[in-house]
């Protein structure tokens, strides 16, 4: 796959305006009326690798599995895809899914939850709570995997998923939204160098997606739940987001509470830069893969 070269990423960005959901709070109400009546198409491309199977069900809404098509899986990984809770799965993500599946040899669990205006926080928490269960009943070890707003569900699972004592392996948190208060004070200090992603249409889609709980609910904004006991978490996030203050309160939090949080920090570089076409992105793939590899074989996969 060609790469980009780094610095042309905010550029294209602004030249195509991928920040006109959340620069106004008008913009995040025409696109949540637009996906409101123009759903997107959410499934996988349809040669995604020739070594993969993908199997679909509906279990509430429907749930993808991607897994080696010659080998038992060697584990489980439930990936929870962002879109700010209003735009769907998208070729990038696909295109991860599909490597980890392939190189790491576990079987990717993709669960396509309900967006705004039909989902909320609760919905998405506790579907991919069960399917955490589930892969952990099926494949052994499992991984919790997300970005942005798929960070923020993953997050608020693991958190869930420890109280019930259920193991997880670890969580995998690129770029996550946690704090949907967009109260952090170096968020305007950040805010002119983001290309993507701005607070007046975040907190539209926050107030939405939070459904009848609170912005400060941890099942909707993770920053404020318990960290004591979470399993190791791996966290990429770059300088030119809007997200990366609250990434640096979650390593303090985690570390204060004795979390093994590993972060990796991109300068100069924009939210969910591991999935972009990059030098750096196919670099911080590998390590993704190598993250899960290791976690699989230190903890096992005999189901439990």
């Amino acid at each position: 796959m060609a790469t980009v070269p780094a610095p042309l990423v905010p550029i294209v960005l602004r030249m195509l305006r991928a920040n006109r959901t959340f620069v106004t709070a008008d913009g995040a109400r025409r696109r949540v009326r637009q996906r409101e009546l123009r759903p997107s198409a959410y499934g996988p491309p349809p040669r995604l690798r020739a070594d993969l199977r993908v199997e679909v069900e509906h279990v509430d809404w429907p749930v993808y599995t991607v897994a080696p098509r010659d080998r038992e899986p060697s584990g489980g990984v439930v990936y929870v895809h962002g879109g700010g809770w209003v735009n769907e799965i998208v070729a990038q993500h696909w295109q991860l899914i599909a490597q980890l599946a392939a190189e790491s040899g576990v079987a990717v669990t993709v669960p396509i939850y309900p967006l705004v205006p039909f989902g909320t926080a609760s919905t998405a928490h506790d579907g991919v709570v069960a399917l955490v269960k589930r892969s952990v009943s099926r494949y052994g070890t499992t991984m919790l995997a997300g970005d942005s707003a798929g960070g923020q569900i993953a997050l608020s699972a693991a958190q869930t998923l420890r109280d019930a004592g259920v193991a997880v392996a670890g969580s995998i948190l690129i770029s996550p939204a946690l704090d949907l208060t967009w109260s952090n004070p170096r968020i305007p200090e950040v805010q002119p160098s983001d290309p993507w992603l701005a607070t007046p249409g975040g907190r539209v889609l926050a107030d939405l997606w939070r459904g009848d709980r609170a912005l400060t609910d941890p099942v909707v904004s993770p920053l404020f739940g318990e960290m004591r006991g979470l399993a190791p978490i791996t966290l990429f996030t770059g300088t030119r987001d809007v997200l990366n203050p609250d990434a640096h309160l979650l390593v303090d939090a985690a570390t204060a509470a004795g979390v093994d949080i590993d972060l990796h920090e991109a300068q100069g570089h924009v939210h969910v830069y591991p999935l972009l076409p990059t030098r750096l992105g196919v670099q911080v793939r590998a390590k993704i893969i190598d993250v899960v590899r290791r976690a699989v074989a230190q903890r096992g996969s005999q189901p439990t």
